[in-house]
């Protein structure tokens, strides 16, 4: 008796976990994807730009690379340029990796870069991010621009990664992993 009546106390418990209805799933799924990988690949390259020094700054790996905070602004400048088109405007051209050198201008130029991103991420749905846009002499849908904004971003992420273990620091992606 003492048995059952610890099981049906254990089922009431279990019961409204049970009853839940799962989360409805976004109203645009894909873009709401996208969004999601942006929002990723902002973080660990906002996390990387805060935690390097300002004496690295100008690191190279090689003489014929980008320093870090040439890639920071490469990335802005990108960001700019990519988002710009998944959005249907102009660039605004900012030569953020020739014009900006202190880090808290190419912290804030990054930072406002993903922001200019957001917008036109919020701007477009799974509906018209098929929109044709063109850039670079290419036609590809809104969207497809957006997603391809995040690769090139985890493309440098890369680079950055790399030289973030050259100079004996974790990267953002691999803080609290131990590794």
């Amino acid at each position: 008796m003492k048995t059952l009546c610890v099981l049906a106390l254990a089922c009431l418990v279990a019961l409204p976990a049970f009853a839940q209805t799962p989360a409805a799933p976004p109203a645009n799924p894909i873009t709401a994807s996208v969004g999601g990988q942006l929002a990723m690949v902002k973080g660990y390259l906002t996390k990387s730009a805060d935690q390097v020094p300002e004496n690295l700054y100008g690191f190279k790996a090689t003489p014929d690379v980008r320093s870090f905070g040439q890639l920071f602004g490469h990335v802005a400048d990108a960001n700019y340029a990519i988002c710009a088109a998944a959005a249907g405007e102009k660039s605004p051209g900012l030569s953020v990796e020739k014009t900006k050198t202190t880090k808290a201008d190419l912290i804030a130029a990054l930072n406002e870069s993903f922001a200019y991103c957001e917008k036109a991420l919020a701007a477009t749905t799974d509906a018209n991010g098929g929109e044709m846009r063109e850039l670079f002499g290419m036609k590809m849908a809104r969207l497809a621009w957006l997603s391809f904004a995040v690769s090139h971003d985890f493309e440098h992420y890369g680079n950055i990664v790399t030289y973030l273990r050259l100079n004996k620091m974790v990267p953002p992606s691999s803080q609290g992993r131990g590794m």
